[in-house]
C-alpha cells in the first residue's frame, strides 16, 4: 500500500479525526491488533471523518464490482437482454457459489449464447457448504461457475457482445472493455483514469489502486444517485436497488456485506473486497464510507465497520443488536469452546480543519 494521496484533490472542512484498532483477546491476554483506516466523504469528495491516512492507496478489489458493471447498465444493454434485478445483483456479487448463484450465472451465459468456457475467471471451491459438499463428491462439476466473480465476468461478456467487441481476451488490460471500465471507475472516484494504478485481480481481470478517500467518494456518488438523474445516476440507482433488495445474491450467508445489508433493512448498500476492505453507501445522507484493515485480515473489518456506523448514528438499537455477532466475534478453539473475543478500540477526536 502507498501511504500518500494520488492524483486527486480532497475538499476538506472540519474533519472528525478517528482512531481505530481491533484487538484479539484470548481470555485476559491481548494477542494481536489490527490497525484500521477509515474514511467518510460526501459525493463531492468532501472529507467528513477519517483516520490518519485518508490518502492511503490500496486496491479496490471486489468493492469496485458495481462500477465495473455500470457501463452495461448505463447503456441499456441489460434491458435489451431482459435482465432482472437478481441478474444485476449477481453481476455485482462476490457470491458464495450457492445453487441459486450458479443458476443465475448459467442463465446469464445462456442469454448470451455462451458456455462456461467463455469465463476467464478460473475456478475455486465454493464457500456455500452445500455446494462445497457437492463439488467435492462430484469433481467433474467444479467449474468457473462457482468462482465468486463469475457473475462479474458474465456481465463483462455481455458488455463485449453489446458493443461488438471481441469476447476473446476480454480480461486483458488493453481490451476496450477494460479501458472503458477503468475510465468509469476513475470518474466515480473523481480522479483521472491514468492515475489509477492497475494490477491483476484474483479472478484474472484488472484491479485498480486508488486512495481511500477516492473510494469513499465513489460510494457516496453510488449512494446519492437518483432515478430522476442523468443516465449514469439512473444506472447507479438501479444497481444499488438490486444489491439492497437481494443481499444474499450479492454475497451469501458467509459474507458480512450480506448480513449488514439485511440488518440495515434497506438503508445501506455494502460491498466487501479482498484484503480487508469494506465500502458502504448511505443513500439517506449521500455518504460514502470505506474501512480498510491495513494488514489485510478480513476478521478485523466487521467489528470496525459496526463501531463506525454506530458512531455515525447509522444503526438503530435493533440493527446493532442483529449485528452483535459481527461486532464482537468470539474466538473459539478446536473443540468450539469460546476462549476469547475481538474488541474495537475506537476514539473520535475533536473536529479539526484539515
Amino acid at each position: 500500500m502507498n501511504r500518500g494521496a494520488m492524483g486527486s484533490s480532497v475538499p476538506t472542512g472540519p474533519v472528525t479525526r478517528l482512531r481505530m484498532e481491533v484487538e484479539v483477546w484470548r481470555g485476559s491476554i491481548a494477542e494481536s491488533r489490527h490497525r484500521i483506516q477509515a474514511v467518510v466523504t460526501d459525493a463531492a469528495g468532501t472529507l467528513l471523518a477519517s483516520t490518519e491516512l485518508p490518502g492511503l492507496v490500496t486496491s479496490f478489489r471486489s468493492a469496485a464490482k458495481p462500477f465495473q458493471l455500470l457501463p452495461l447498465i448505463e447503456r441499456g444493454a441489460d434491458q435489451r437482454l431482459g435482465l432482472t434485478e437478481e441478474h444485476l445483483a449477481i453481476m455485482a456479487a462476490s457470491h458464495t457459489g450457492s445453487a441459486r448463484h450458479v443458476e443465475l450465472v448459467r442463465d446469464l451465459l445462456g442469454r448470451l449464447g455462451l458456455g462456461v468456457n467463455a469465463l476467464a475467471c478460473g475456478t475455486h471451491d465454493p464457500l456455500d457448504p452445500a455446494s462445497l459438499k457437492y463439488v467435492q463428491s462430484h469433481p467433474e462439476a467444479r467449474t468457473a461457475l462457482y468462482n465468486n466473480c463469475s457473475g462479474k465476468h458474465a456481465g463483462m461478456l455481455a458488455q463485449c457482445l453489446a458493443e461488438g467487441w471481441p469476447v476473446e481476451g476480454y480480461e486483458r488490460p488493453d481490451h476496450p472493455l477494460q479501458q472503458r471500465v477503468r475510465e468509469t471507475v476513475a470518474a466515480l472516484c473523481g480522479v483521472a483514469a491514468e492515475t489509477l494504478l492497475v494490477g491483476i485481480d484474483g479472478c484474472n481481470v484488472p484491479v485498480f489502486g486508488a486512495p481511500l478517500h477516492a473510494m469513499a467518494r465513489s460510494y457516496a456518488r453510488f449512494a446519492a444517485a437518483s432515478a430522476a438523474g442523468d443516465a449514469r445516476d439512473v444506472a447507479l440507482e438501479r444497481i444499488r436497488r438490486a444489491m439492497m433488495r437481494y443481499p444474499a445474491i450479492t454475497g451469501g450467508a458467509e459474507r458480512f456485506s450480506t448480513h449488514l445489508m439485511d440488518a440495515a433493512g434497506g438503508t445501506l448498500v455494502s460491498k466487501g473486497g479482498a484484503e480487508g476492505l469494506e465500502c458502504i453507501g448511505v443513500p439517506s445522507r449521500g455518504l460514502g464510507i470505506v474501512v480498510k484493515c491495513e494488514d489485510g485480515r478480513t476478521r478485523g473489518v466487521a467489528p470496525a465497520v459496526v463501531a463506525l456506523l454506530q458512531h455515525l448514528e447509522l444503526l438503530s438499537g435493533e440493527q446493532a443488536a442483529a449485528l452483535e455477532p459481527w461486532a464482537r466475534p468470539a474466538v473459539r478453539n478446536a473443540v468450539d469452546k469460546v476462549v476469547g473475543e475481538m474488541r474495537v478500540r475506537f476514539d473520535a477526536l475533536a473536529s479539526v480543519v484539515s
